[in-house]
């Protein structure tokens, strides 16, 4: 008599998992379906598809928000409703300058903080940048790049103030038509200063971090204003 097959590891559910995200798997403003549905999903138990969920957290596949759900891409700040006013309010310049402010220290941060595990896993999310072959996919693995040096920092009220900034970008009325404006040439240098910018963290090189960062932001600010010169 042959014996039943063995159940699927961890490892192996977790793969499942990431291949279901990877081609499109059904999400709601981003967030993964509730525990309980996955696991009746998967025939698992919740306690171990939270094991499971760790595994895809540690490699950057989810973001894991306690109250909010499990994101594939980084969680909304906690407050976000109450910053869509502001949003509405601010303009590119504005952001760039308190980007400019926050960001360099968040890569110093992360170049002297983050874990081996960390830095590994973020050299792989420098490399997505890249490979991105369109506005919308450079636009997902921007987003995660830099969401996860504020992550790497350890400093969960710079996380806080990091995310807040992230919101109001992403509800104010000029960040879609200005993302427009990026050519394939901007991409490709965009995507070499994240590589040179990952490098620096990679390595531990707290001031190299910070400078590529400090390069990469007025980067961003030169395009923008090329694209919409302020009158």
């Amino acid at each position: 008599m042959t014996p039943p097959p063995a159940p699927p590891s961890d490892t192996e559910i977790a793969a499942r998992l990431r291949r279901e995200i990877a081609e499109g798997a059904p999400l709601k403003n981003g967030r993964l379906p509730p525990e309980r549905e996955l696991a009746q999903r998967h025939g698992i138990s919740r306690a171990r598809l939270r094991r499971v969920l760790d595994l895809l957290a540690a490699d950057g596949t989810i973001f894991r928000r306690r109250g909010q759900g499990t994101f594939v891409l980084p969680p909304p700040a906690t407050d976000a409703a109450r910053l869509k006013p502001l949003a509405r309010r601010v303009t590119p310049a504005e952001v760039i300058e308190v980007r400019l402010s926050l960001e360099p220290r968040l890569a110093a941060l992360a170049a002297t903080r983050a874990t081996p595990q960390e830095r590994a896993q973020f050299a792989q999310i420098a490399a997505a940048t890249q490979s991105a072959e369109d506005q919308s996919s450079y636009d997902a693995a921007d987003d995660i790049f830099h969401y996860k040096i504020a992550e790497m920092a350890h400093n969960a009220l710079f996380l806080t103030m990091y995310e807040a900034i992230r919101s109001v970008r992403q509800e104010a009325s000029w960040i879609r038509p200005r993302a427009e404006t990026y050519s394939g040439a901007v991409f490709e240098m965009l995507a070499q200063q994240h590589q040179a910018l990952a490098s620096a963290i990679i390595e531990g090189d707290a001031p190299r971090a910070a400078e590529a960062m400090r390069t990469h932001l007025q980067s961003v600010s030169d395009t923008l204003s090329r694209a919409d010169p302020a009158p």
